[in-house]
């Protein structure tokens, strides 16, 4: 007898879904409930979130009234490039049906907040109306391609922002059913069918789990590629491309108090022909699709079939996607990540300038009236916005005559630049967190800055306040702000309390360790001075933290942790 394959109930959702349909149509029609599970996970595929405030829940509840549905609309962005009338398009969309909002991402996107469903439609058929996309921004499939966000004006520049442009194109799902819902309006009918063919990259299951991909240069690793299912890492000679190493099974995601999910980086498995790019990475992709567990999603990444099976396998199996041989990856320089913040040069003449964006929020608040600035320079000047993988944003294309001009707009608006912050802030991540996130354990975007500023008051204890240093905070392990290859990662435990991880690589080349569990929010700092004060009583000159924590050991991190639990009791 046959073996009968188990697949998670999630598998089946996506197998009858007549190519990601399901009965969106429908559901989207009834303003007065929102989508149930099986559209829910749909919806995903989509670029569409559906959650609730979580912040009011509770009241609501004890009151007997329902929730507060909204959703999260993800905006599909290759290398997060824009031009200034696409910013200035889903600018408009911010206030017109989304909290007043635009929040960018660590990929590189625009997500917005707080969309209600009455608004959901025309809040997509507008995104494609600016000729972006929110398909594919979510989901089993490739999600946003990212890639170095310098719009510097060499060949190697303008090659990694074509392949970006090109793969996020070739790996797009081709289902027709994302037009007929959001962008034609087409009418639900009860006895609806289609004959549409299963996809021909992703079948009619998809893949078992989401998949992220970037291109980085060794000299530009902002993107932390090695934390991609598929790590593209160009080789150039001179401004000659030599090809690509592919490393693959790179992923943040985990579970507390589960040790068969991990965090992992990308391991080197083959170099690729310059004109193979766009099918080796399609045979990535059917890599997953064909050996990616389909029964326990927990399990369900790339990264797992890569660290089980071996990067040989990986190679053998590529070689007969792709039908012909791969040799290994090429030896490669070791990554460094460049500061894009402040003013640059183009190389044309032309000049760009990274602004920092706290948490990726760009919102006018109390403090910086930051996205009425974004907007005034951008309509005035011109300028192509470009959203960094560190949460900030930068504007290309500015003519030097407007710099004093644009920074006194900024300056008028209460905007920070780059020489008004400290390092431990201009590196700092955090996902959204609660109230928006579903998967939140506990706060993350919202104790951000106070977290960086209880940081920074212990580093200037030890002379320590000019050091760069990155940190991470997420309110939950999945790992969306990358915490597992800071320097510091403060991951979400659970309401209120984070674990501590430290030793990361700044350049993202080496994952962190954790070394304590539960630290009450409040005394995150605290509980990190120890290892401040053994950082600048021991480190080697030019050392950063991550490196130091990483060559002193777990060992000497715990015991100057259980010095500070007994100086306390």
């Amino acid at each position: 007898m046959a073996q009968v394959e188990s697949i998670s109930k999630a598998e089946a959702v996506k197998q009858q879904s007549r190519q990601l349909r399901g009965h969106i149509a429908r559901d989207l029609a009834d303003m007065t409930v929102p989508f149930d599970k099986e559209e829910y996970s749909l919806l995903k595929f989509h670029g569409v979130y559906q959650g609730y405030d979580r912040d009011s829940a509770t009241s609501l509840k004890q009151r007997g009234e329902s929730k507060i549905w909204q959703f999260m609309v993800r905006v599909r962005i290759p290398g997060g490039r824009l031009t200034a009338g696409q910013y200035l398009a889903l600018d408009a969309l911010a206030d017109r049906y989304a909290d007043g909002s635009l929040r960018i991402t660590a990929r590189q996107s625009i997500q917005f907040h707080g969309v209600v469903k009455a608004g959901l439609k025309a809040t997509i058929a507008e995104v494609n109306a600016a000729l972006l996309t929110t398909l594919a921004a979510c989901g089993d499939v490739v999600r946003t391609v990212t890639t170095v966000p310098a719009p510097i004006r060499d060949l190697v520049h303008r090659r990694l922002e074509a392949d970006a442009r090109r793969l996020s194109t070739h790996l797009l799902p081709r289902t027709r059913g994302y037009h007929e819902i959001w962008v034609e309006g087409a009418p639900w009918q009860e006895d609806q069918s289609t004959t549409e063919e299963p996809d021909p990259l992703y079948g009619d299951r998809y893949l078992p789990r989401k998949f992220k991909a970037g291109l980085a240069i060794p000299e530009d690793n902002t993107i932390d590629v090695l934390t991609n299912d598929l790590a593209i890492v160009p080789l150039f000679e001179g401004e000659h491309l030599a090809g690509y190493n592919f490393l693959l099974g790179g992923g943040h995601g985990m579970t507390h108090n589960n040790p068969k999910t991990y965090p992992r980086l990308a391991s080197p498995v083959a170099f690729v022909e310059p004109e193979d790019l766009l099918e080796a990475a399609a045979a990535v992709v059917r890599l997953h699709r064909d050996h990616g567990d389909r029964a326990n999603r927990r399990h369900a990444r790339l990264k797992y079939v890569i660290a089980e099976n071996g990067e040989e396998w990986a190679r053998e199996r590529l070689e007969e996607y792709l039908g012909k041989a791969l040799a290994p990856c090429r030896a490669m320089p070791p990554f460094t990540v460049p500061d894009h913040l402040g003013w640059h040069e183009q190389g044309d003449g032309r000049l760009y300038l990274g602004i920092p964006v706290s948490s990726g929020r760009v919102v006018d608040n109390e403090r910086a009236l930051l996205r009425t600035a974004l907007r005034e320079i951008v309509e005035r000047f011109r300028c192509d916005p470009i959203l960094m993988p560190s949460q900030d944003i930068i504007l290309s294309e500015i003519r030097p005559q407007d710099r004093d001009s644009i920074e006194d707009v900024l300056r008028e608006h209460g905007v920070r630049l780059a020489q008004d912050i400290t390092p431990a802030d201009r590196w700092a991540l955090a996902c959204p967190g609660l109230p928006s996130c579903g998967l939140a354990l506990t706060e993350a975007e919202r104790v951000r800055d106070d977290i960086v500023a209880a940081i920074e008051a212990r580093l200037r204890r030890y002379g320590l306040e000019r050091e760069r240093l990155s940190i991470r905070i997420t309110g939950c392990p999945n790992g969306c702000a990358r915490p597992y290859t800071g320097d510091i990662g403060i991951v979400g435990r659970q309401p209120g309390f984070y674990s501590l991880y430290v030793g990361g690589d700044f350049a993202g080349a080496r994952l962190n360790t954790p070394v304590a569990a539960k630290v009450p929010l409040d005394a995150i700092a605290e509980t990190l001075d120890p290892l401040f004060e053994l950082f600048s009583a021991s480190r080697i000159a030019g050392e950063g933290f991550g490196d130091f924590c990483h060559r002193a050991g777990l060992p000497a991190m715990q015991q100057a942790l259980a010095e500070l639990r007994i100086g306390a009791a």
